[in-house]
């Protein structure tokens, strides 16, 4: 691959063939553009085009890319990986045959597959007479009637004596004039139709830019593989370039894995944007010629460059009739890059027809079910609906929160444009921002729900625990279930502190205002509680023992030994030690007196005798004594601090 040109600002135009077989179209395209598509030597010597063939053409500021798909009807799946991507279809009638089955077949996939601009070849004119000519014209324009071509130039050639190319090329810049230039600034995603290897280059890839750029260096993913890859280098129109615009014939030299390893259907992407799919929400097309389908159908499923098997599944019927339209889930058996938007074709199972098409709508789309009563309408919005009302539908139906990564997976929007969308949707109070970096969206419905279970569950638990301040945040938080997204709760909280309806001091939270009001026995106990432990100093009984001796139920006396251990007037050293916080800080002292008197080294045997209690609660006061860094054990002695 040669040294890199800067991106020239010439217009990059897809042109498709599309026609019966040996209807004249790579002759076509070698006499328009000089270089002949075939590349396969079966090809060559069969007379056939078998796989995609490519040419170029420069003319007045428009660089024509021209894909020339296979016309023989085993070949058709070849001539759909080259009809992704087409912006003009060359439709090829030749003169002396007029339209054929694959004439019709390719026709129909273009129209599905969204082309909306294109010219009519009317080739080998050379070969008959001016009343045949005209003939077949009648015919085609009949067949074309009602269709994206009904009023397209049809332009009799012949690659031959070259009769009618200049004309031929004049239709084709004036079809191209009205091709919108695309946006390079989207992400990018290249569909593989080509991978081989080239000799002192390694792997490479080719296919049609649909959106985003690439150049040397970039480091691209490869779905639905998974792999990162670095770009070597990129050609287009049969040149080097700095980095290949949307709309363009792209090369791609991979390093970093082999050609075997890269095969038609697979896509480049920028990485970490897109998920990989193996079921899909759309609205399905069957053409008039079809037969009817029925729910459960096995197709084969092409879109972009890839093919694979699909079942059928239609939302709220069970089967579609010829020429009818219809809500669908598709049951991909391979795993695919789809985004919304994507067109793509159905073929009969057996025998292999085109059956219909149709665009993709939820590229991420969840197994059908009964209770799912609400998706058609869902999937009419992300048909028919404004950005808003797409975003604000998506974060209705995202169960956990409608994530940041969750939104570019499923719109393959940019960043600015996301954000925008969002703050206007905030503005309007159809969706909450739970958390803003990254951003996390659900729907203000949902939002208000959470807010209300907060404040059920505060006031539950206040009402059944009276003696306790209030429910700890993490035990609240799990309580609302899984559905409930870490942000969400936080966001729900924090609002419900600013509006002064909870106060959610360190861990607890609680209603705003609510105090603790112990009855005179709880006061009495409570004190009692506090007495036992403060008269025992260092020797203190076991909890069990102290909650015996009170006038009310267990229950009630654990938790008034839970306020105090609060209060902090108590101090929990072990599981089954509870000291008076006043026989700890006399502890300190005389460990502080010891200290200066005798060292900073104090043995066991030492701190018992200094202590007067026994080594049942001399070793767990030490190792309290190490937590607060009061002490630091050093082998069978403690340091003192």
């Amino acid at each position: 691959m040669a040294t890199a040109m800067k991106p020239a600002a010439t217009k990059s135009v897809i042109v498709g063939t599309a026609g019966h077989i040996d209807h004249g179209k790579s002759a076509l395209v070698e006499a328009l553009t000089g270089t002949h598509p075939d590349r396969l030597e079966e090809e060559k010597r069969r007379g056939i085009t078998i796989d995609l063939g490519f040419a170029f053409l420069e003319e007045h500021g428009v660089r024509f890319g021209f894909v020339d798909v296979p016309g023989h009807e085993r070949f058709v799946s070849n001539m759909l990986a080259g009809a992704a991507g087409i912006d003009v279809l060359l439709l090829v009638v030749a003169a002396d045959e007029s339209i054929k089955p694959q004439t019709r077949e390719h026709f129909e996939i273009c129209r599905l597959l969204g082309v909306k601009r294109g010219v009519v070849a009317l080739t080998k004119s050379d070969l008959v007479d001016t009343d045949t000519l005209e003939l077949v014209r009648l015919e085609a324009q009949e067949y074309l009637r009602g269709s994206f071509l009904e009023d397209a130039p049809m332009i009799a050639v012949s690659a031959k004596t070259r009769a009618g190319l200049d004309d031929l090329k004049k239709a084709l810049r004036h079809a191209a004039s009205s091709v919108a230039m695309r946006d390079g600034s989207g992400y990018f995603r290249l569909p593989i139709d080509r991978a081989f290897a080239m000799k002192g280059f390694g792997s490479v890839v080719t296919g049609t830019l649909v959106s985003g750029t690439v150049g040397a260096g970039d480091e691209v993913a490869l779905l639905p593989a998974g792999n990162r890859l670095r770009v070597r280098g990129v050609e287009s129109g049969g040149k080097a370039v700095e980095r290949a615009m949307p709309g363009q014939r792209t090369a791609v030299n991979l390093a970093g894995i082999e050609h075997t390893a890269l095969r038609r259907g697979m896509v480049l992407a920028t990485p970490g944007k897109f998920r990989k799919t193996r079921r899909i929400d759309a609205r399905l097309e069957l053409l008039g010629s079809a037969r009817k389908m029925k729910q459960g159908a096995r197709v084969h499923f092409h879109a972009g460059t890839g093919e694979t098997v699909a079942e059928v599944f239609f939302h709220g019927q069970k089967e579609l009739q010829p020429a009818s339209r219809a809500f669908a889930n598709l049951k991909l058996q391979d795993e695919i890059l789809v985004l919304p938007g994507d067109r793509f074709i159905v073929r009969q199972f057996s025998p292999v027809v085109t059956m219909g098409g149709g665009v993709v709508l939820d590229p991420l789309a969840r197994r059908p079910m009964l209770r799912d009563t609400g998706r058609s309408s869902y999937l009419a919005t992300l048909e028919r609906g404004s950005r808003e009302d797409i975003l604000a539908s998506l974060a209705k139906r995202a169960i956990l929160g409608l994530g940041y990564q969750e939104i570019v997976s499923r719109t393959a929007w940019m960043d600015e444009e996301i954000r925008e969308v969002a703050a206007k949707l905030s503005a309007e109070g159809r969706v909450k921002a739970v958390s803003r970096d990254p951003l996390v969206l659900v729907s203000e419905e949902f939002f208000a729900e959470v807010r209300s279970k907060i404040l059920e569950k505060v006031e539950k638990f206040q009402k059944e625990n009276s003696l306790l301040p209030g429910i700890l945040r993490e035990d609240l938080r799990t309580s609302l279930g899984k559905r409930v997204r870490a942000e969400t709760f936080r966001a729900a909280l924090e609002e419900l502190t600013r509006e002064r309806k909870l106060e959610a001091p360190g861990e607890l939270v609680k209603k705003a205002g609510s105090e603790i009001t112990l009855q005179p026995e709880e006061v009495k106990a409570k004190d009692q509680i506090e007495a036992a432990f403060a008269a025992a100093g260092l020797a203190v009984p076991s909890v069990k023992e102290v909650l015996a001796k009170l006038a009310i139920e267990t229950k009630r006396a654990e938790r008034l030994l839970q306020i105090l251990l609060r209060e902090k007037n108590l101090v929990r050293v072990s599981p089954e030690l509870i000291f008076h916080r006043r026989a700890l800080d006399e502890l300190k002292e005389k460990l502080s007196t010891y200290k200066k008197s005798k060292g900073e080294r104090i043995s066991v045997p030492s701190f018992k005798e200094l202590t007067g209690i026994t080594r049942k609660y001399a070793i767990p006061l030490l190792e309290y004594l190490d937590r607060e860094r009061v002490t630091r054990r050093a082998g069978d002695e403690r340091v003192i601090l």
